[in-house]
C-alpha cells in the first residue's frame, strides 16, 4: 500500500493506482483506472481520467484535465490550464470513445500554461511547449515550440535553456 496525501475536497476513486509520495490538492479527481507514479504533484481542480498514465515525478499544475489516452512519462511538467484532447472530431451527439487517440508526452518534457495539445501527437523528450501554443503534430526531442499552430523556433537543453543546435 503506497502512502500519498489527498486533500479533503479531492476524490480518488477505488481502482486508481497512486504511487508513494504523491500530493493531490483541492477539488481534484483521480478516476478508477488512472495510474499515477511516485513523487507526483497534482494541483487544484485537476482530472486524471480512466486510462491516463502519469510517470514518476510528474507535476500537474492547476486546472488541467489529463484525459483517457494521455501518457506522460517521468519528469513531465504540465503548466496551469494546459489542455489535452482525445477525439479529433468530437460531436456531442456521437459517441467516439472507440476512436480515442493516444497522446504521448515523453520524459522531461514541459507543456506551458494554456497550451493545447491535439490528440494523437508525441512530444519528444525534454521538449518545451510555450505558453498558449497549439500543438497539432509531433514535436522532436529538445524542440522549443511556440505559437498557433505550434512551430519549432529553436532547441532547449535538458534544463530548459535555449541552445544552439550544435551545443546540444
Amino acid at each position: 500500500m503506497s502512502s500519498f496525501q489527498v486533500h479533503s475536497t479531492a476524490v480518488v476513486d477505488e481502482g486508481a493506482i497512486v504511487g508513494s509520495d504523491v500530493k493531490i490538492w483541492h477539488f481534484s479527481h483521480v478516476m478508477s483506472g488512472a495510474v499515477i507514479g511516485e513523487n507526483c504533484t497534482i494541483g487544484q481542480n485537476v482530472l486524471v481520467a480512466e486510462g491516463a498514465v502519469l510517470g514518476n515525478n510528474v507535476k500537474v499544475q492547476n486546472n488541467v484535465s489529463v484525459y483517457t489516452g494521455v501518457i506522460c512519462e517521468d519528469d513531465v511538467f504540465l503548466g496551469p490550464g494546459c489542455v489535452f484532447t482525445n477525439v479529433i472530431n468530437p460531436r456531442s451527439f456521437i459517441s467516439r470513445k472507440e476512436e480515442f487517440r493516444r497522446t504521448l508526452v515523453k520524459k522531461g518534457a514541459t507543456i506551458g500554461a494554456n497550451a493545447t495539445i491535439i490528440c494523437g501527437v508525441t512530444i519528444g523528450e525534454y521538449a518545451m511547449i510555450g505558453a498558449g501554443a497549439v500543438v497539432t503534430k509531433d514535436v522532436p526531442a529538445y524542440a522549443l515550440v511556440v505559437g498557433n499552430p505550434g512551430r519549432q523556433i529553436g532547441m532547449v537543453d535538458k534544463e530548459g535553456n535555449t541552445v544552439k543546435i550544435a551545443d546540444r
